[in-house]
This record gives C-alpha cells, sequence and structure tokens, in this order.
C-alpha cells in the first residue's frame, strides 16, 4: 500500500474562514492510506513547501495530497518541491478546496464535510497513480515574430539582441504598424515616428533579424520547441534588391485610389511605397487596381520608366518554410468603422472625421503638411468637436469593452489643435474619463484647466448639417439639459477592434481567442503574455487594447518566456498527454477529428491502421479520450482506473471513519 501525506492549507483565511482545516486534517489521518497529515497556514510558502520535503524523508512517503487552491495555480510548485525530495513529482495531487468549496459555500459544516471528501478522493487517486518521467523535445533555436508593429519590432529586437535568429512577418508592405501613422505620443507628445523608425531601422539591418513584409503565416505544424510554419511571401512584383528607391515608378503611375496609410484624406498610385519612411523602402504593385493586370497587359509604364529593371509583372507568391522553436503573436488591431454610427453622419459629410484621420492631418508629413483644416473646403476651423467611445462601451453596437487608449488619444488631440488654432472653440463630450496610466490623469488636467478644452459628460445622440455646420446634440450629465454644438470639424475616437483574420489565424497556430477576437492569454494574472498552445506568446493589442507603452513592455515579456524556451538544447515537458492502445485501436480515426492540437496521426501496428499521439504536440485536453468508442485511448494521470479509484473515494464509508486510528495527524 502506497503511503501517503496530506497537507491541508490554510490559504490565510481564504480557506480557514469557511473550512475547519483541523477537522479535515484528522479526518484525513483516518483514511487507510494515510502515513502523515498536517496543516500549515500558506503552505506554498518556502517553510510550507520544506514541510512537505521533511515529511516525506521521515515518513518516507511515496504520494502527496495538497488540499490547498487551484492546480492551475501552484501544481507545478508542489511538484517541485517533492521532485527535490526524492520522490517522483508525478505522484503528487491537489485538492482544490478554496476555489471549488470554501469561495462557493455558505455554510461551514458542509465546506468542511465537501473537504474531507475532495482530499480523500484525492488520497484514492495517488494511491492509484504511476511514476512518469518528463518528455525531452529537441529545440529549434530560431523564433518567428507575427506583426511588424512596434510591439512586434521589440519582440523581435529583444530575441535577435540575444544572439538568436528571428523571422519578422509582416502582412502590410512595411513594419512599423499604426504608430507609424501616428503623429505624437501621450502624455509627453513625443513625435511617434521619432520613436518609431529608428527601431524599424534597427530591425531591418539587424543580421539576426529577417523580415517577410506583404507576408502572412498559412500553415504550422509541430509543436514548442519545433514548430513548422509556411508562410505565403505575396508577389511585390518589385525586386527589393534591384530597386533603388528613386520614386520614378510612382510619378508616372496614372492611377490614382484613396491610400490605406493616410486614411482615404489623400490618393496613391496602383504602385506605391506606404510612407517615405517604409521599412522596407520599396514600392509593391497593388494588383487589385493596376491596369496592367487588370486589362491584360496594358499600360506597363512603371516597368518602361524603371531604370533598374526592378518590375517584374510575371513574379507569383511564393511559400517559404521556416523551422522555429518559438512564436510570438504581435498582429496588432484596426479601428472600428465609425460609419456604424449612421447618427454621427461618418462617410456622409465630409467634416466628420475618425481620430486616425486627425493624426494624419495633424502630421507633418502628413496630406496638408500638419496644417489642421476641415476636408470639405481646407480652411481651418473655428469649433471643433471630439466625440468619444465611438465603438467602445457600447453594447448595442456588441462592444461593451472599453478600447483604453480613447480617452487619452482625445485629450492627446484637443492638446494637439489648440496649439494649432488657439482661439479655436473645441468641445469634447465624453462618458467617462479613464485615465490609468503614469502621468495621464495630469494630462487630462492640463487638457481642461490649461489648455480651455471644454469636456461634457454625456454621449451625443445625433450629427446633423445645418447651414453649412455641424450640429451635435447631446445632452449634459451634469445639468441634465440638452446641449447643441455648432461645429465645423467632429472627431469621432472610434474604438480598437481585433483584426479580422485573428480567429483564422488563432485556429491556424491552434490558440484561443475570446469573443470579441481578441487571442486568449493562459492565464490573466499568472500567466498574461503565455497562451494554452505551448511555446506560443502574445504581445499588443492582438491581446486587447493597451496603450504603447503597456504594448512594448508586453513585447518584452513575451521575447523573455520565448528565450526561456531558445536558450535550451532540450526542452523538457509534463508528460500529461493521451496514449494509445495499439491493441484495441481499430483505427476510425475519430480521434484525429477531434483533436484540436493536430497531436494524432495515423500509423501502423501488426500490418493495420492505428492512431498515434505525438506526445511534443498534445496538450492533455482529452478530448481524443472521450471521442474514442473502443476505449483505446487514456490519460496518463487520467486514467480510469485513477478516475474510478476518485469516484469509490467519495461514496465509499472509509474504514475506521468513525474512530481514531489509520494513519498519523499532527493534531493527534
Amino acid at each position: 500500500m502506497r503511503k501517503i501525506g496530506v497537507f491541508v492549507c490554510h490559504c490565510g483565511t481564504n480557506i480557514a474562514d469557511m473550512v475547519d482545516v483541523e477537522k479535515v486534517v484528522a479526518a484525513s489521518g483516518r483514511i487507510p492510506e494515510v502515513r502523515y497529515a498536517v496543516d500549515y497556514q500558506f503552505t506554498c510558502s518556502a517553510p510550507g513547501q520544506d514541510q512537505i520535503k521533511d515529511a516525506i524523508r521521515e515518513h518516507n512517503l511515496d504520494g502527496v495530497v495538497v488540499a490547498a487552491c487551484s492546480p492551475r495555480m501552484h501544481e507545478t510548485t508542489f511538484r517541485n518541491a517533492v521532485g527535490s525530495a526524492g520522490m517522483n513529482p508525478y505522484l503528487v495531487e491537489m485538492a482544490n478546496i478554496r476555489e471549488h468549496d470554501s469561495w462557493v459555500a455558505s455554510d461551514r459544516d458542509e465546506a468542511t464535510r465537501k473537504a474531507i471528501d475532495l482530499v480523500r478522493m484525492k488520497v484514492k487517486k495517488v494511491a492509484k497513480l504511476e511514476p512518469l518521467e518528463e518528455i525531452v523535445l529537441p529545440v529549434t533555436r530560431r523564433a518567428l515574430v507575427i506583426g511588424g508593429g512596434v510591439a512586434g519590432i521589440q519582440a523581435a529586437l529583444d530575441i535577435a539582441n540575444t544572439g538568436v535568429e528571428v523571422v519578422l512577418v509582416e502582412k502590410t508592405p512595411s513594419i512599423g504598424g499604426h504608430m507609424a501613422q501616428y503623429d505624437k505620443t501621450f502624455p509627453t507628445l513625443d513625435c511617434a515616428s521619432c520613436i518609431l523608425t529608428p527601431r524599424m531601422v534597427e530591425a531591418a539591418i539587424h543580421p539576426k533579424i529577417t523580415i517577410h513584409t506583404f507576408s502572412e503565416v498559412v500553415e504550422s505544424s509541430g509543436f514548442v520547441g519545433a514548430y513548422e510554419v509556411k508562410i505565403r511571401k505575396k508577389a511585390r512584383s518589385v525586386d527589393l534588391v534591384k530597386c533603388t528607391g528613386c520614386a520614378d515608378c510612382l510619378e508616372k503611375c496614372p492611377v490614382k485610389v484613396p491610400s490605406e496609410f493616410e486614411a482615404g484624406l489623400a490618393e496613391r498610385g496602383a504602385i506605391y511605397r506606404p510612407f517615405p519612411q517604409a521599412v522596407p523602402n520599396v514600392p509593391v504593385i497593388d494588383r487589385e487596381h493596376c491596369t496592367y493586370f487588370l486589362k491584360d497587359g496594358k499600360c506597363g509604364i512603371c516597368q518602361k520608366v524603371c531604370p533598374t529593371d526592378a518590375i517584374d509583372f510575371t513574379v507569383e507568391d511564393e511559400i517559404v518554410t521556416e523551422k522555429v522553436g518559438a512564436i510570438v503573436v504581435a498582429t496588432g488591431f484596426h479601428f472600428y468603422d465609425a460609419a456604424n454610427y449612421t447618427e454621427y453622419g461618418y462617410g456622409r459629410y465630409p467634416d466628420v472625421i475618425s481620430w486616425l484621420q486627425f493624426e494624419r492631418l495633424t502630421n507633418a508629413s502628413g496630406p496638408t503638411s500638419g496644417k489642421l483644416v476641415r476636408p470639405s473646403n481646407g480652411e481651418a476651423p473655428q469649433t471643433i468637436v471630439f466625440i468619444h467611445c465611438v465603438g467602445s462601451r457600447d453594447p448595442s453596437k456588441g462592444f461593451p469593452y472599453c478600447s483604453r487608449v480613447c480617452c487619452m488619444a482625445t485629450a492627446k488631440h484637443a492638446v494637439i489643435a489648440r496649439s494649432k488654432l488657439p482661439d479655436a472653440e473645441i468641445f469634447s463630450f465624453y462618458i467617462d474619463i479613464r485615465a490609468a496610466g503614469k502621468g495621464y490623469e495630469e494630462f487630462v488636467r492640463r487638457a481642461i484647466e490649461q489648455e480651455d478644452i471644454e469636456f461634457i459628460k454625456g454621449r451625443p445622440a445625433r450629427v446633423i448639417e445645418k447651414n453649412g455646420k455641424l450640429v451635435v446634440r447631446s445632452e449634459d450629465a451634469f445639468s441634465g439639459r440638452p446641449i447643441e454644438v455648432e461645429a465645423d470639424l467632429v472627431v469621432l475616437t472610434n474604438g480598437a477592434q481585433a483584426q479580422d483574420e485573428a480567429p483564422e489565424l488563432a485556429q491556424t497556430l491552434g490558440i484561443g481567442y475570446d469573443q470579441y477576437g481578441f487571442f486568449s492569454e493562459l492565464h490573466p494574472k499568472l500567466r498574461p503574455v503565455e497562451t494554452n498552445k505551448a511555446g506560443v506568446f502574445l504581445a499588443g493589442m492582438c491581446q486587447g487594447p493597451k496603450d504603447i507603452p503597456e504594448s512594448v513592455s508586453q513585447a518584452s515579456a513575451a521575447a523573455a518566456k520565448a528565450l526561456e524556451i531558445l536558450s535550451k538544447d532540450e526542452l523538457s515537458r509534463e508528460p500529461q498527454v493521451a496514449e494509445v492502445n495499439p491493441f484495441r485501436c481499430t483505427g476510425c480515426m475519430d480521434c484525429m477529428e477531434v483533436c484540436f492540437y493536430t497531436a494524432i496521426e495515423e500509423d501502423e501496428f501488426m500490418r493495420r491502421k492505428v492512431a498515434k499521439v505525438n506526445p511534443g504536440v498534445c496538450q492533455g485536453c482529452g478530448a481524443c479520450v472521450a471521442a474514442c468508442m473502443d476505449g483505446a485511448l487514456e490519460m496518463k494521470i487520467f486514467n480510469d482506473e485513477q478516475i474510478y479509484a476518485e469516484i469509490t473515494g467519495l461514496f465509499a464509508i472509509p474504514k475506521g471513519a468513525r474512530k481514531a486510528g489509520g494513519g498519523e495527524s499532527a493534531h493527534g
């Protein structure tokens, strides 16, 4: 019979306030397999772990049950503790008497009885556990970063600066992301380009970084330490090596379409460079608008004027395969389409603009060279109205969450507008001001008190055009009265949304995403940059709305997590994986259909097809076990015998349950 120790945690008052810990210890000591039972205030602390180690050595224990909090938080902690005491780390189980008991109970006696039941179940399971060895995997010491915005660039540089090779993939023709479009950053009003472009150049010339722009990830296979990723490099039709950036082709192109970089406020050609500081600084041909591709070879002016013969219309998309050990996802966000708020007239009234369009109007490299003017007539506005939360905090539009940066962006825009138009009237309609960041509240106070911006609490109901003016109708929430403001320019602060293709990429990589399309972290507090897929990490706004400093911090954190893997030649991982009994497998492959992680493949056993689990890929979710009609699949640590033992432990009346004996309790 296995000799098991039970260690019950008070968790301060989290458990002890609702559970009679001494009774749990006494009852545990009477379970036949238990040789030692004790309680402690904080079992996860260093003294608490030492208590476990000493008990293992003193009582020659070969199994441990820790009755405490969720194993999601401290299972690794206790496995490491028992391992250092010479016991196999997979002979320890946690009974969750906090989240599953004390936190949800309302009666102390019932909570205590439940805690005793939970402990008894785990003791019976530990009695059936078998020693396991960690799985050892080879590591490909290269990293993939998906997304070339400020977060992706930061992660790539942090990894590359340690000497590890990085492949950086960006779907647009240039790295830089949305930050390249901004004028200034809050709360310091630093020039955004002055911060970003040196980092872009640093990434471009770094000997350890390979950049694939105008590219996207289309397939991913493998497991942590050994991923194989296929990348589609879309045809630029311009040779990156031959092109000298002379821009002759840009000047001669007869096609004109709205520029995405200028948020539709200016035009570009069918062959274009997104912005002057683009990296790589080489044009790309937009085949959807290029006359050559639309009209069977007619036009071709850009090719004729190119002095280096860099343009090739015959180039096709290319699939390249990269082998990497870890992946950082930093795919960013896109702005909510303000046209969905038909009551505000965006897209109908030219002087109702988005906040990105405001950024381009005030940017020295923008379409007006930094002059803040009305798009309708090019004149300076005398009255400007900003409207917060367009596509944020609005359940009626399907986006109840806060986009976090909008309040500060609007305060920044108002201060910039005041610096350019000292005599203008400036109004800012808001629901609440959320300025949670270093120097943020002070910046908002500056806008209100020093820059004379009038902040009005209220969500405008409509924007209409009347006598050449835009009339903003709202309510002043403080006075409870309706209010109308006649404006020359209305700026809508539209919120942040997940990328449209985020769910598709999540399925390609095998990671989770929430109901809004943002990628899901493994634990919001303890593992905020990790995902459910080992070796895949998150950085920036692809995980949820955040500002630039937080995005950069998260990128560095993701890089550190990736380097934790890439710094090793081999990687050990937990053996809690599914296992196939080939004698029982009929080869139906239903398990392959339900495996979210593509960990199951076909194999041959005694001249017939059977399923085989790749332990490096398997995440131990158990979906395949549930789907197997033949009972050929079992989970290590969760096999049928162990589960049955828990069930019988719950319902069976333990011997000696009503009398002392059967084991040693620290309370006698």
